[in-house]
This record gives structure tokens, C-alpha cells and sequence, in this order.
């Protein structure tokens, strides 16, 4: 079996992730940022991750699972900045199993990341008082994911890796 983790990371969160369930692997496996895959050509298993951009799955990654996910076993994984169990998730989440309908959906991993500066400058700023409460919370997600969160992606891999055996 071989298996590919793919990944968008803004702030190097996404890939830590990515890392993470990498390193659980056990069979043949491939590491690349979503920039250097074109397909999903001779992978029998493909982790796909993303941070969580303007509440929703960035355009890019959308894009690319849409033209590239029919019929193949797919695992997700995502970074947020608000901590798990948020309301919010559970639309994320469905926006995924939307959009990977023609795919073999093995699993959703989601975790808090930390959110990037530039964004919590911009949301600071922001008229909407929700925004400037989401703007407020990011420096408390300096250093996610932490362990506890990368254990969990690791038990992730493991699990998603053993319905395709």
C-alpha cells in the first residue's frame, strides 16, 4: 500500500500535523505540500490537510480534492484556531464531507492550530464584533498544536491506515 500526505500550511501548524500522521505510517508512504501533487495517481491512501481559512476549506485545497478525489480512499485533516468542540466545527466538518462525496472518506481529523499574525491583525480591525473576538483569542493559540494534539493525529493515522490493510 502506499499512501500520501498531502498539506496547505499558512504557519507551519498544518504541516506539523502532516508530519505527525506521516511519521505513523508503515507502509510506503510520500510527504509533499499540495504544490508539488497533481494527482492522486498510484497512491492507494491520501491524508489531506488544511488550516480552516474564512471559516471554510481554502479555494485551492477545494479545488484540488474535488478534481482529484473520486473513488480513492481518502483521510482529512484540518487546523483551526479555536479549540475543539467550537460550535463552528461541526460546519466545517460538513463543508468537507460535501465536498468529498465522490470519495472514499475514511476519517476527519480537525485540531486547534495557531492562528497567523496577519490574521489576527486583520480580524482586530474588524467592524464585526464577533470577528474582533475571534482576533482577541489568537494569542491563545500560540504553540498549536501541541503535543497532546499531534498524539492525537498520530492515533489518527493509525486508525485511518488500518481500514485500508
Amino acid at each position: 500500500m502506499k499512501t500520501l500526505v498531502t498539506y496547505l500550511s499558512q504557519t507551519g501548524k498544518t504541516q506539523k500535523v502532516a508530519e505527525a500522521i506521516y511519521g505513523e505510517l508503515t507502509e510506503e508512504k510520500d510527504i509533499k505540500p499540495i504544490s508539488e501533487v497533481k494527482d492522486l495517481a498510484g497512491y492507494d491512501l491520501a491524508f489531506i490537510g488544511f488550516p480552516v481559512m474564512q471559516f471554510d476549506i481554502p479555494p485551492k485545497m477545494r479545488s484540488f480534492i474535488e478534481n482529484n478525489t473520486k473513488g480513492k480512499n481518502i483521510a482529512v485533516f484540518m487546523t483551526h484556531a479555536v479549540p475543539e468542540g467550537f460550535e463552528a466545527i461541526q460546519s466545517w466538518t460538513g463543508s468537507v464531507r460535501q465536498t468529498v462525496a465522490d470519495a472514499n472518506l475514511l476519517g476527519i481529523f480537525e485540531c486547534q492550530g495557531e492562528l497567523a499574525q496577519h490574521v489576527i491583525d486583520m480580524l482586530l480591525k474588524a467592524e464585526d464584533p464577533q470577528m474582533k473576538a475571534f482576533g482577541e483569542m489568537g494569542p491563545s493559540t500560540k504553540g498549536q498544536p501541541d503535543e497532546s494534539r499531534l498524539k492525537k493525529a498520530r492515533q489518527f493515522a493509525k486508525e485511518i491506515q488500518s481500514k485500508v490493510k
